[in-house]
């Protein structure tokens, strides 16, 4: 899993978010689909993101409590 690509990918997604602040939800399933990998690929990439501090990482309080993912300030 090429991590400079992933991370372009969800730094597109999510600054095209409406949502203030702006974060995004992610299907590790639907982007290992995408780059044609294992979705345990993509969680461990995305966790290196994190990481590395390139992106912050929280869970909603409010169901459905999806992990969202949102660039540092």
């Amino acid at each position: 899993m090429e991590k400079e690509t992933l991370f372009g990918r969800v730094q597109t997604m999510i600054m095209s978010s409406t949502k203030k602040p702006k974060y995004t939800a992610l299907s590790t399933v639907k982007i290992a689909d995408l780059f044609d990998v294992k979705p345990t690929d993509v969680e461990r990439a995305l966790q290196e993101l994190v990481e590395e501090g390139r992106l912050h990482k929280s869970k909603l309080v409010d169901p459905p409590h999806y992990e969202t993912y949102s660039l540092p300030s």
